[in-house]
């Protein structure tokens, strides 16, 4: 009897663990909601947005403001890729008039260049509402659009609300070069690691208590129920909505980290305009199988290489079957991110005799886009220098515990 009882205890534990990981996300939007909208009454209301910009039943913010009887929604505003998500990287877009509201979408990727809100676009809001789903890397620029917009609604006194969602790499890796403010730019904004570990609303946050920007802004950050620092994007059970053309899936955000900054030199092919971006690397000349053995040799946690041969759509080879290192997280949650760009350099040298910095050149490119994403050119020096990488990741560890112990009284999340 007494192991029977025992044995009870341990499947109600089971049970009640089971349904802490089972938990249901309610989003910024969704808490929103079920407060009635009330934070937004009587309020002329802006909504910077894009399509990852969904409650928890995949309903995008704009219907659910639009529809709300006690909400003034009175216009919408567009990061990077637009308002729809379909515009690429790097393309600028004008205002113009949303075909399903009517309202007028203010771009804040515009010709000019136009990189945040107007006085113009907001002398008519008294608030302006933030939900866009970002990457958790610091080069995606919905994080610098975020306080730039911040900074503005500050200046013309109009409160700024984030409505809070998962970072997709979760709320506990930190990692990656520090910003040196030289190459501060829209792809490198704030003084944080290249992967800060913070969902946008508690980025917001520190942005605000650490006045990163010249003027503040009245915050308010709607938090999100069931969400832990520990969940990637595939522990939330949401559903993914592509925030950009090339980041198509929740997987997504991990592999642009991991291959990203070695798109920025060029000289591979990590799988742009495929359904596999930033998810391997290949080129006709690759010795793939010997590549793939180097890095695994490295040990790295929670990560493996694997040979194979993709479908080339880079100029040149475009249509031609070539060889290709594939990357593949077994443990999503350990494994190493933005240190892969160096170690995928690092081999390619070693193993085809490629230095793909020297290449750069030799096609008439530079390295400034590469630096600015690194927030710095200390890598790049360190890498042509013939430093280990190893090493490169190790000096990065004292910034990153400062900026860990600076961010740990903005953290809303367990």
């Amino acid at each position: 009897m007494k192991n029977c009882f025992i044995c009870v205890l341990l499947l109600l534990g089971l049970g009640a663990w089971c349904d802490s990981f089972t938990a249901e996300i309610r989003l910024g939007s969704d808490i929103l909601a079920d407060r009635g909208f009330r934070d937004l009454d009587g309020k002329r209301v802006g909504l910077l947005t894009n399509p990852g910009g969904v409650n928890r039943d995949g309903v995008s913010t704009v219907e659910l403001l639009w529809k709300a009887p006690n909400v003034n929604l009175v216009a919408l505003f567009g990061a990077e890729h637009g308002v729809y998500g379909d515009i690429l990287a790097g393309k600028e877009f004008p205002d113009s008039i949303d075909r399903k509201t009517g309202l007028p979408i203010f771009s804040l990727y515009g010709p000019g260049p136009v990189r945040e809100p107007t006085p113009k676009m907001l002398q008519h809001i008294d608030i302006l509402v933030y939900d866009l789903q970002d990457t958790g890397a610091r080069s995606y620029t919905f994080i610098t659009t975020m306080g730039k917009a911040m900074a503005e609604c500050g200046r013309a006194g109009v409160d700024f609300m984030v409505l809070d969602r998962p970072n997709p790499l979760g709320g506990l890796r930190v990692e990656g070069p520090h910003y040196n403010p030289r190459f501060r730019s829209l792809v490198g904004y704030w003084p944080i690691p290249y992967v800060y570990g913070m969902t946008c609303g508690e980025l917001a946050r520190m942005i605000k208590g650490e006045r990163m920007n010249d003027h503040t802004c009245r915050l308010l950050v709607l938090t999100m129920k069931g969400w832990r620092r520990s969940m990637v994007w595939d522990d939330t059970g949401l559903d993914w909505v592509p925030t950009s053309p090339n980041v198509p899936y929740g997987r997504s955000p991990m592999y642009q980290v991991a291959t990203g900054m070695l798109g920025e030199i060029g000289g591979v092919d990590i799988g742009i305009h495929t359904k596999r971006p930033f998810e391997y690397i290949a080129i006709d000349w690759l010795k793939a199988p010997k590549t793939a053995s180097y890095l695994n040799g490295l040990g790295l946690p929670g990560i493996r290489f694997h040979a194979s041969k993709v479908v080339s759509q880079r100029d040149g080879l475009r249509g031609r079957l070539v060889p290709s290192v594939e990357i593949v997280f077994r443990d999503p949650a350990t494994a190493p991110l933005s240190v892969i760009n160096f170690y995928l350099l690092d081999a390619v040298n070693r193993v085809s005799g490629r230095d793909l910095f020297q290449a750069a050149l030799d096609r008439g490119k530079d390295w400034r886009m590469f630096d600015k994403v690194n927030g710095t050119d200390a890598t790049r020096r360190d890498l042509q220098a013939g430093r280990s990488v190893s090493s490169i990741a190790k000096s990065w560890e004292a910034e990153v515990r400062r900026f860990k112990a600076r961010r740990q009284r903005y953290l809303i999340y367990q």
